[in-house]
């Protein structure tokens, strides 16, 4: 009767439907030595599990810390700071630049107004460009509306 409720353990251990209750039963039998001759190729499974279950792990694990080289921080920061005041210097040190060339101002109102057209123009041209890709998008929404009805 025994080996019989054994058989059907060790066939629902294998097809992974046992409890832990019943996994400890086997385990039990299998470290007993009234194993059944036709069982006994079971036993080294699970005389593993026992002795594993005993091991301990001795090896010690090195720990490798990282020390970050808190010298070469320092000189990259300094070398930045460097850098943006070299920067500002030269920036700010520059011979004073008529400014009136520089916003664009005209002696004659004429090529003042020719210019102002170009610039409007080329705005104006880059503008259309947007404007007809999102009548794109607008046409996308209209279909895609149609096709996913709410």
């Amino acid at each position: 009767m025994e080996f019989n409720k054994i058989e059907i353990l060790i066939e629902k251990y294998f097809q992974g439907e046992t409890s832990i209750a019943e996994e400890k039963e086997l385990r039990s039998y299998f470290s007993s030595q009234d194993v059944a001759p036709h069982l006994e190729q079971y036993k080294a499974i699970f005389g593993y599990f026992t002795q594993t279950k005993k091991q301990e792990f001795e090896q010690e694990i090195p720990q490798i810390t990282k020390k970050r080289n808190v010298m070469w921080l320092s000189v990259a920061a300094s070398v930045v700071v460097l850098l943006g005041v070299a920067t500002f210097y030269m920036i700010n040190t520059n011979e004073p630049v008529n400014h009136q060339n520089e916003l664009g101002t005209y002696e004659s109102p004429e090529i003042a107004f020719k210019e102002t057209q170009k610039a409007l123009a080329l705005l104006s041209s880059n503008v259309n460009v947007g404007i007809e890709s999102v009548m794109y998008v607008q046409e996308y929404e209209t279909a895609k509306n149609r096709i996913f009805k709410k």
